[in-house]
């Protein structure tokens, strides 16, 4: 094999390229959801289930699939995966066409993210070990904040110029790319040989470590908080635009593309400060922070477009800045051997999160009545009160920081 194919650049770009566009299709149903009010007639509960199906379904698949990239090179669980993300998104374009046929297709979305995403960056671990592994972790998630910023564009002109279809479509030519990059470009590797017996799906000692719990329990909430607005933030828009002040270039895709472009960078500039300033530390400033902006921002509706467009792109610029730190906090304290398992319950938890806020905030929506701003600023707050676990939750378990870290204290 090449030098250049080893090389730690190499395979940081191979992976993330990869990454990149399999993420091409998470948040296209995101960005049309508006559509889909008017084409399938769903309620706002219907839409909180489409929307957080995905990640019930990912948090569900990963603790059998992750697991198994300890005993499998992770390389070969992503290319079945990668496949079934593929099929999934061609299934929304040609088959589906009402919630039912939608909730299958996003579901089967949610189990190909649950095995490429997790799947990926663990590939990408165990090919970059040592203190350029933080650093590779930060790359990876903003390569999935790339692919996500291109699925709300991508959406967006679809559904303008062509129809949601097509963007599905689009969506599907993303993952088979990806598919190719993995095949022809990533090498394969052997798993380490296992020092001592243990079951793949053996998850209590996992459950034992106290720092790589409390980074994983951090991450659930901080994912909670970011998919809620994801998965909202375009029909927030939409309804904030039909009080009066119509936006023109900066339009409801457009400011979730660049909600997406600012957050891939924040997660980068948030690990450095991470290790600058202490881990631990950083991700408890950064919560409290996004609790402020989560009471905020939906009572934002009621001052025009442009302030609301605003807040939005500033409180996600927040959630991001310790998205990369949590997650490689929880890589870098997770036991050697385990690291599959470990990062199947920082998936769990997390993107059992993602499923119920996006969920959650739909059905106070219904409660309420429908969309008003006041109804919006009540369901936006329920992200402040989960968000209060984070910071409670580092201060009991004080998880350790990261070789290269500057002490927490």
């Amino acid at each position: 094999m090449s030098a250049l194919r080893t090389s730690a650049v190499f395979l940081i770009a191979t992976v993330c390229s990869a990454q990149a566009f399999t993420q091409i299709g998470s948040f296209t149903f995101s960005a049309l959801l508006p559509t889909f009010f008017t084409e399938w007639g769903i309620t706002h509960t219907e839409a909180g289930w489409l929307s957080g199906i995905i990640f019930l379904a990912y948090a569900m698949s990963v603790p059998f699939i992750l697991p198994l990239t300890d005993r499998v090179d992770p390389r070969r669980v992503y290319i079945c995966f990668v496949t079934l993300t593929f099929l999934s998104h061609l299934g929304m374009a040609f088959i589906a066409n009402e919630f039912w046929g939608g909730l299958l297709f996003r579901m089967l979305a949610g189990i190909g993210w649950g095995g490429t995403y997790m799947v990926g960056l663990k590939a990408l671990a165990d090919l970059i070990e040592g203190p350029k592994q933080s650093r590779a972790v930060a790359f990876h998630a903003g390569s999935i904040g790339a692919g996500g910023a291109l699925s709300f564009l991508i959406a967006g002109y679809a559904a303008e110029h062509l129809d949601w279809q097509t963007a599905f479509i689009i969506s599907a030519l993303g993952s088979f790319t990806a598919l190719i990059i993995m095949i022809t470009c990533v090498p394969s590797r052997k798993p380490p040989p296992q020092t001592e017996k243990s079951h793949p799906f053996e998850f209590l000692p996992v459950l034992k470590n106290k720092s790589a719990m409390a980074y994983a329990i951090g991450y659930c909430v901080h994912t909670w908080e970011m998919f809620t607005l994801r998965s909202w933030v375009v029909a927030f828009l939409v309804f904030t635009a039909a009080q009066g002040d119509q936006p023109n270039f900066f339009i409801p895709t457009v400011i979730a593309m660049l909600m997406e472009l600012i957050g891939t960078m924040m997660s980068i500039v948030g690990n450095e400060i991470a290790i600058r300033i202490g881990r631990r530390r950083w991700i408890f400033i950064v919560m409290i922070v996004s609790m402020m902006f989560a009471v905020l921002i939906g009572f934002s509706a009621g001052l025009g477009y442009g302030v609301a467009a605003m807040v939005c792109l500033t409180y996600n610029a927040i959630i991001y800045a310790d998205s990369s730190s949590l997650t490689a906090g929880t890589v870098g304290n997770a036991e050697t051997g385990r690291r599959g398992a470990t990062l199947a319950v920082h998936a769990m938890l997390g993107y059992g999160g993602g499923f119920v806020g996006p969920l959650v905030l739909g059905v106070i929506l219904d409660t309420l009545g429908g969309e008003t701003v006041m109804n919006w600023g009540i369901a936006f707050s329920h992200v402040a009160l989960i968000m209060l676990i984070g910071p409670i939750v580092l201060r009991i378990l004080k998880p350790n920081d990261l070789p290269g870290d500057r002490p927490s204290g």
